[in-house]
């Protein structure tokens, strides 16, 4: 399994595809990421598994 792996989600705000690369080491991840195209804030939830990312979650920072 490789450490960092790549992951797209679409920006809540402005629907654009946002390229991430996760860092498997840190387990389960609640972050926030600025929106490439909107910079709107956007939280960013990761769910790891035993085999790489289960799933990927955007929302709004403020939901």
């Amino acid at each position: 399994m490789n450490i960092i792996e790549p992951v797209s989600v679409q920006c809540p705000y402005c629907g654009e595809m946002m390229d991430l690369e996760v860092d498997l080491s840190e387990g389960n991840q609640e972050y926030t990421e600025d929106c490439p195209v909107c910079c709107k804030p956007v939280t960013v939830k990761v769910s790891v598994g035993e085999y790489g990312i289960e799933s990927v979650e955007a929302k709004p920072e403020d939901d």
